[in-house]
């Protein structure tokens, strides 16, 4: 097993590393790689909030029937994301042992960690991206010839504008903003990191007193990259990262919206509380060096009614 070490600012605040693939696939193909069923493959971890976005989204779009879906074990060692999930330790559909064999075999250069979610081509043989924000736009953009009947449309152009405005702010002060508290390596960088986290979601409970999804009415994006860092927050957030001014089920009305999105079919049944929590737990040594991974919280209050309409 080995641990994670977060790359610190001179002031100690967590940076994040870069996306170092950045293709896309498009519906015109002009990217040089055109949607089509069972070319590509998704590589997640469970237990990734960036990787578990594009698990709902694949999900509800219906296009779990064209991307194929191959899942890393939560613990990683010294060469990173493991398909030790998988019979015989290896992915049946690359043959890698490890993700970073994919991301050498596309790119020998490359010198970054080895992350998820990443997207693949299963013709070329090579990583298409790895820019999580971009990958679930794309999937609601310009994989529509392939949606499911009835599928919801989570990036509608006439709310485009409020939705990215909403991600761009939820993004700095929450997804990442957790991680700030749990990396930061002074006092000074997670106490502004902590308070950033607090008022943002403070922001939010405002807005959602009165009215029932982030942006507009109707789940969109914004609820999704809200909702993966909301999902983690009392079983690893609040503890091991100590963003703990309270819990998330200490917040009326993100608890009943949180509880609202867990319910929606095909949301809930990505999420995995014991993969999550060994992976935090087992991985983040510097943080947790035990590593004993810890057995609550209760999570069946994420099935009782929620009250929202």
């Amino acid at each position: 097993m080995a641990q994670f070490v977060a790359e610190t600012s001179k002031a100690g605040a967590f940076v994040r590393q870069p996306n170092h693939f950045t293709d896309r696939v498009t519906a015109d193909g002009s990217s040089g790689y055109p949607v089509e069923s069972g070319c590509y493959r998704l590589f997640v971890s469970l237990a990734c909030p960036w990787a578990h976005r594009a698990i709902i989204v694949r999900r509800l779009l219906g296009l779990d029937e064209h991307i194929s879906l191959g899942i890393v074990d939560p613990i990683r060692d010294e060469k990173g994301w493991r398909f030790t999930l998988d019979e015989g330790g290896r992915d049946p559909v690359t043959g890698a042992a490890y993700l970073s064999e994919l991301y050498l075999a596309s790119d020998p250069s490359f010198s970054g960690r080895w992350t998820v979610p990443t997207f693949y081509d299963t013709k070329t043989q090579r990583i298409v991206t790895n820019d999580y924000p971009q990958i679930t736009l794309d999937f609601s953009t310009q994989w529509r010839s392939l949606h499911k009947s009835g599928a919801p449309d989570l990036y509608p152009a006439t709310l485009r504008a409020d939705i990215d405005a909403v991600n761009a702010d939820v993004y700095a002060d929450v997804n990442n903003g957790v991680y700030r508290c749990g990396f930061a390596d002074s006092q000074q960088a997670y106490e502004e990191a902590y308070e950033r986290l607090f008022h943002r979601l403070d922001v939010p409970s405002e807005r959602l007193s009165h009215q029932r999804y982030l942006v507009g009415d109707q789940l969109t994006e914004a609820d999704i990259r809200f909702f993966t860092t909301l999902v983690r927050f009392d079983a690893v957030y609040h503890g091991h990262f100590k963003a703990n001014r309270q819990k998330l089920a200490e917040f009326p009305v993100l608890w009943a919206y949180a509880r609202d999105l867990f319910q929606t079919p095909g949301v809930g049944e990505t999420v995995d509380f014991d993969q999550i929590k060994r992976h935090y737990y087992a991985t983040h040594l510097n943080i947790n060096p035990t590593g004993i991974v810890p057995v609550g919280p209760d999570v069946s209050g994420w099935q009782t009614p929620h009250g929202r309409v």
